[in-house]
């Protein structure tokens, strides 16, 4: 169980901080949430304290996870599919898992195949929620603003 004051991820949507834990009755039953602030585009989001494991729910890293990640950021391309809707299956099943190394690897690849040949609208928007994911945890763990950090993700790459 989680504290009030904790950072976490919860993946598909980011890092953010445990700012509450209420209950509420949402279809007759009655369940406790953790009440989240996102550091990205100020957004509260209620995550049900029973779903934590199921989802993914974990503590975000360290400061220095933000080298880490920018190591990855600057590795070598992966491979992917040249058929985009097997590309944006892979890449969304790597956000799924809320390794922020696996999500580094997925906004990486991404931005390169842009540079190179633009993305579909759908590829797009995975990107952009990719980074937005990425970022939120680096924030978090370093303490350093939203500027600061997309600045970083984006000459890494």
């Amino acid at each position: 169980m989680f504290s009030i004051g904790d950072k976490i991820v919860y993946p598909m949507h980011g890092a953010g901080i445990i700012t509450g834990i209420e209950e509420k009755k949402i279809l007759g039953a009655t369940h406790e949430y953790y009440i989240l602030s996102m550091p990205c585009g100020d957004m509260k989001i209620m995550v049900p304290v029973g779903n934590c494991d199921e989802v993914g729910i974990r503590h975000i890293g360290g400061a220095s996870i933000v080298s880490q990640v920018l190591e990855v950021l600057k590795g070598q391309t992966t491979e992917m599919p040249s058929n985009w809707n097997r590309r944006c299956r892979e890449n969304m099943e790597k956000l799924k898992t809320g390794d922020i190394f696996e999500v580094a690897e997925v906004v990486r690849n991404l931005m390169r195949q842009d540079r190179q040949k633009k993305l579909s609208t759908g590829e797009k928007k995975l990107l952009t929620n990719a980074k937005q994911i990425l970022i939120s945890e680096m924030i978090l763990a370093s303490g350093e603003d939203k500027e600061q950090m997309t600045e970083l993700v984006n000459e890494a790459v």
